[in-house]
Formats: C-alpha cells, structure tokens, sequence
C-alpha cells in the first residue's frame, strides 16, 4: 500500500508519501518533475500516520528557520545503489551550505574506489531525489556556482538557499540549461 497526504508550505502544495507507514519514502513539491513518479495505483490518503505528523512538524520548523536534524525522521528512498550512494552524501551536507555535482562525484569515486565518476550521472541521481527539501538536494550547486539543476525550478532552489541563509555572492541563474 502506498499512503500520502498533502500539506501546504511557502513554496506550494507539498505531498508526503510513505509506502509502509512508517518511513518517508516521498515529498515532492507540486508541479516538481518527476514528481510522485513511482506512485503505485493502490493508494490511499491518511493524513494522521505518526510520519506524516512527524514530517509536517520537522517542515514547519524548517520553514520558520530552525535547522531540523535529516536524523530525527526515518527515511526510506527507493532508489539503486549508486542513487542510495548520492542520496547519502547530500544528506552529509551541513545547512546552509551548497556542496557542487563534481564533489559529490570525487567523494563516490574514492568511495567506490574508481579513477573518475561523471558529474552529470551525480546529476541524475540528485534530479531523481524523491525526498525534496529533507534531502537537501537544492544545496548541489555547479562547479562554477550555477544555480541549474533543481527539478522544482530554479525560483524554489533559490528560496530554499535563502532561507538557509546561504552566500549568494558567488552563485548565479544559469542563462541556459536544465530545470530553469
């Protein structure tokens, strides 16, 4: 069975998600691409499991300015392994940091122990994050300090580092490219 319920935040209508009513397997952020993208037909809407009150507590404080620990809710993405690998390091990202695909990409490849590991599969993995917002997928960043690559759009990448207070100096939109 798969369980969601929805709740509305400063960024638009929320969907929470969990597949055994006891961890979070999903939040996307209404509109987001690839959004809910492996929802079973068998659904059912529950707004009172205890992850869901968990999850709207752990965001309002998020949304208020509090640095919500990723720890205090059990998380269950579903994803392969290298996903899993990605998903993992951009958890380690401290709030109100931004940390780029190529870091990401050099931490895996020591990890895995390989010669090299292509940003843009990093890329793909980050895009493909069915957590948004506790999996701090918007604090990736490229290289060069674009802002591309955020699959809720570039304007709630942008809202989300700034509530986190991050450095905006050296970051910037992206003239063209993807998720803009």
């Amino acid at each position: 069975m798969f369980y969601y319920t929805y709740e509305d935040s400063p960024l638009g209508k929320l969907t929470l998600a969990s597949s055994d009513g006891k961890n979070l397997t999903g939040l996307w952020i209404e509109k987001q691409k690839y959004y809910a993208e492996k929802a079973p037909d068998k659904k059912e809407k529950k707004d009172n499991l205890p992850i869901f009150i968990a999850t709207k507590d752990w965001l309002h404080r998020y949304f208020n300015g509090e640095k919500p620990r990723i720890s205090e809710l059990p998380l269950s993405p579903e994803g392969g392994e290298f996903r899993q690998m990605v998903w993992n390091i951009l958890c380690e990202i401290p709030y109100g940091e931004v940390f780029t695909y190529g870091g990401i990409a050099k931490r895996i490849a020591q990890k895995t122990g390989k010669k090299a590991m292509s940003a843009q599969a990093v890329g793909g993995a980050v895009g493909h994050n069915p957590i948004s917002i506790i999996i701090p997928c918007h604090r990736v960043v490229g290289t060069n300090g674009s802002l591309t690559g955020y699959t809720g759009g570039l304007d709630i990448k942008i809202k989300l580092l700034e509530l986190e207070k991050v450095d905006m100096s050296c970051l910037f939109r992206p003239k063209k490219g993807t998720a803009l």
